[in-house]
């Protein structure tokens, strides 16, 4: 009697463990603990973050954080944190959500585009990476690499092809560069190299040219005839006599910061820059802007004509008028400039 007692204490407490870790289980692995109403949230899990940051992050996504706590620490998740950026599925059980945070980093598109500068396309990345914009510039700017690769502060801009591209988001501020070095010789093969040589212009004169044509004209279709006669003014020796890199070169003085110039102006033509187009024959030492890969094949399949000079097309806004005389390029010039007047663009 007293055996079959304690069996029965002994079956009975089985039960209760085994009902215990039932309820353990189901908690813990198979209910599911979500909180939030979207389809999906996302975890950005820093570099070098521990356990706590990660559940600071899970805390409003979770109906019961303790159930994932202990599971985290059964998984021996609490100790092995990788960074990356991870989606978390509505219903989802702590089982599946330890799964997808320990092990499916998700990739990111990053794109960026018309980007005047370092400085701002370090700050546009860093809106869309991990890596902040004071490593990033750093990185850009690293004079080893850019004597490592013939690159000068001035021209390095150009090796940032405008495009999106599929990143990490724990992507670090030199993995950035180097992927972008290798888009950059990608960019580069040898048709486009043979073409730049074809015309007697490096790469970093060929993206210089396509930024100023990128600024006269974001129309791919006009682009070719543009590039066109700026290679005519190279050939001949004639002085670039570029607008927009005289507004890149005003925009660089105290006198013209935080102004917007509409019309260029003679005194615009007296500014003492090495991107005075105006005072300065060949290209300028570097990029006026990032221009867009249209821009780039543009000058590398420049069209081949006579004309010399273009001007802004006053009846067909976006566009130019071009010219291969100085008188009928003085004609259409005139035309542009009564519009302006008209409008009240004076400065």
């Amino acid at each position: 009697m007293y055996i079959k007692k304690i069996l029965l204490a002994i079956v009975i407490i089985g039960l209760v463990v085994a009902a215990f870790f039932a309820n353990f289980v189901y908690k813990a692995m198979l209910r599911p603990n979500t909180a939030f109403n979207n389809d999906t949230a996302y975890v950005f899990i820093p570099t070098k973050a521990v356990y706590e940051d990660v559940r600071n992050q899970l805390i409003p996504l979770l109906d019961d954080i303790d159930s994932f706590d202990d599971l985290a620490e059964q998984k021996k998740y609490t100790t092995n944190i990788k960074a990356g950026r991870y989606a978390i599925k509505k219903g989802m059980t702590n089982n599946d959500i330890i799964n997808s945070i320990r092990s499916k980093n998700l990739p990111i598109n990053v794109s960026f585009n018309n980007q005047e500068t370092l400085e701002k396309l370090a700050g546009r990345i860093a809106m869309q990476i991990e890596a902040d914009s004071v490593s990033l510039l750093k990185a850009m700017k690293e004079q080893s690499f850019l004597d490592e690769n013939d690159f000068k502060e001035a021209t390095v801009l150009g090796m940032y092809l405008p495009n999106s591209y599929e990143f990490f988001w724990n992507t670090s501020a030199e993995s950035f560069r180097g992927r972008m070095f290798k888009e950059y010789n990608r960019f580069w093969n040898d048709s486009r190299k043979n073409k730049a040589k074809a015309i007697g212009l490096s790469q970093d004169e060929v993206i210089a040219l396509a930024s100023i044509v990128y600024e006269e004209s974001k129309q791919a279709s006009e682009q070719p005839r543009i590039a066109g006669v700026y290679i005519n003014r190279l050939k001949i020796g004639m002085p670039l006599q570029a607008d927009p890199t005289l507004k890149f070169a005003a925009y660089k003085l105290p006198k013209y910061k935080n102004t917007i110039i509409k019309r260029i102006l003679n005194v615009h033509k007296e500014i003492e820059s090495p991107y005075n187009t105006y005072k300065n024959a060949g290209l300028p030492p570097g990029l006026i802007a990032m221009p867009d890969i249209s821009a780039i094949d543009a000058v590398l399949n420049h069209e081949t004509h006579k004309y010399l000079y273009f001007v802004a097309d006053a009846k067909r806004l976006g566009y130019h008028k071009f010219a291969k005389t100085l008188s009928q390029h003085n004609i259409n010039a005139r035309e542009y400039h009564r519009y302006l007047s008209s409008q009240g663009i004076n400065k």
